[in-house]
């Protein structure tokens, strides 16, 4: 949905302080107040904050969205590519992640919040926002990545698709407290887009590895 007017100014705003602060961090005051509108602004635009969370969620994932659909289309689009490959599709996530950062320098942060939100114990309501709208839409990648996987029970493949969530997620949300660490013990400091590459096989690898259920029978 594109917002304009004053539900533009609270979105903007929002987007400002979840990404700095947190989603239960950030208060309604704090949102209004750097949007410049009454109290009253964000239920009569957004029906709640939780509203508010919801068309903040839109404004990231919709695009990234878009671009993995767009990405999958014009690799499909080539006759003689040949089966996309694990390495290829998780390019794509990480390019994905990049133009929507250049558009908007608060999208990654605002992503990482959200992953972080939704599996928090009392957001089943934000979860269900975001399988019902981005559910379908991702289907496609996830169903590429399963079969560039290695041989799993679908259990298996859920937890490993969580292990890549969940080190994207500690990788972003920790970004600048890890650039600072790598520069004080290397003298180097890696760009974010370095930083995604370098994700690539480590998570490639975690999901081609080979799954063994009698692992903790043996010990």
């Amino acid at each position: 949905m594109n917002h304009k007017g004053t539900s533009a100014s609270i979105v903007n705003a929002a987007e400002v302080l979840f990404a700095e602060q947190g989603f239960t961090e950030t208060t309604v005051r704090q949102i209004t107040s750097s949007a410049k509108v009454n109290l009253a602004a964000i239920n009569y635009h957004f029906g709640s904050k939780k509203g508010l969370i919801q068309a903040v969620a839109e404004k990231t994932l919709t695009p990234l969205c878009a671009e993995l659909e767009d990405m999958l289309a014009q690799r499909g689009s080539v006759s003689d590519a040949g089966q996309i490959t694990l390495d290829e599709l998780l390019e794509m996530l990480m390019r994905a992640f990049l133009v929507v950062h250049s558009n908007n320098v608060n999208a990654l942060a605002v992503f990482m919040r959200l992953l972080e939100l939704s599996y928090m114990q009392n957001q089943g309501e934000l979860r269900e926002f975001i399988m019902s709208r981005y559910g379908e839409k991702l289907h496609p990648f996830i169903h590429l990545t399963r079969q560039d996987s290695a041989p799993m029970e679908d259990d298996e493949f859920f937890w490993r698709l969580h292990f890549l969530l969940g080190s994207i997620t500690f990788t972003l949300s920790n970004f600048h407290t890890l650039r600072a660490l790598e520069k004080k013990t290397y003298q180097s400091g890696a760009e974010v887009e370095k930083i995604l590459h370098r994700m690539i096989p480590v998570l490639s690898a975690g999901l081609q590895a080979r799954s063994d259920k009698t692992f903790f029978c043996r010990l």
